[in-house]
């Protein structure tokens, strides 16, 4: 099994050098702070169409077990705790989780946080919810770990996952613009031949045995300057939920 922290020693060194930036909205990762509502209303969507539930104002995810596997410094984290969901984090950079912990805790939000390599996690729970957002395409062995995932979930269990697309279009926007132009993300984030194209990923959850529940596109519109959902227009980010059979 590949040790993700020796492997991407190079990654693992670059993120961690930001990792006290997780909760400056003007930092390194200012990009997931404009994106994270959207993240956060399209995981909330998912969850309430799938248990067919209506949105509520207070809670409306209550009970429901989530945990996110690549959490960083809980951005997503804080969000879903604060819908009412029993919300555990987990990330390979040791840095991260501290500084979770401590933002957790001052904004006296009870979440659970550790640091585990994905390669060799082994949850001693089951969830009702997995996220696994901008995390497969850093991995050498992605489907290994989406495998991994299935004995996690509980029946019925979904599993949300966001990516960047394969194409040349990708190559141009994701890659290059947003990281030496618009410097969104540190240069060297992303790596083209890493990148997962939906069909890619679809393929490997339908062997899983799992049900492609929703594929929706996340698009930059310069115009407005604002982020959108497409079911159309997947040729950059994508969001893709599946329900464990």
């Amino acid at each position: 099994m590949v040790n993700f922290k020796n492997k991407f020693n190079k990654e693992y060194k670059n993120f961690d050098a930001i990792s006290d930036e997780w909760w400056e909205e003007d930092g390194k990762f200012a990009i997931l702070h404009k994106i994270n509502p959207i993240r956060i209303n399209y995981i909330l969507d998912q969850i309430l169409s799938h248990k067919k539930t209506k949105k509520i104002k207070k809670n409306p995810l209550n009970k429901i077990k989530i945990i996110d596997l690549g959490c960083g410094g809980g951005l997503t984290c804080e969000p879903l705790k604060r819908l009412g969901a029993e919300v555990t984090g987990v990330d390979f950079i040791k840095n991260n989780i501290n500084n979770a912990k401590k933002h957790a805790k001052d904004n006296n939000l009870k979440i659970k946080y550790y640091v585990a390599d994905i390669n060799k996690i082994n949850l001693k729970e089951k969830y009702d919810v997995i996220l696994l957002l901008e995390i497969i395409e850093h991995l050498e062995n992605w489907e290994e770990i989406i495998e991994k995932t299935y004995k996690f979930l509980n029946k019925g269990g979904i599993i949300i996952i966001s990516s960047i697309n394969r194409n040349l279009i990708s190559k141009i926007f994701a890659l290059f613009v947003a990281e030496n132009i618009l410097q969104w993300v540190p240069k060297g984030t992303h790596e083209y031949k890493k990148l997962i194209k939906p069909d890619e990923l679809t393929i490997k959850l339908k062997k899983i045995n799992y049900k492609i529940k929703n594929i929706t596109g996340m698009n930059y519109n310069p115009i407005s300057r604002k982020w959108n959902l497409s079911k159309k227009i997947k040729n950059i980010n994508y969001f893709c939920t599946a329900i464990k059979n």
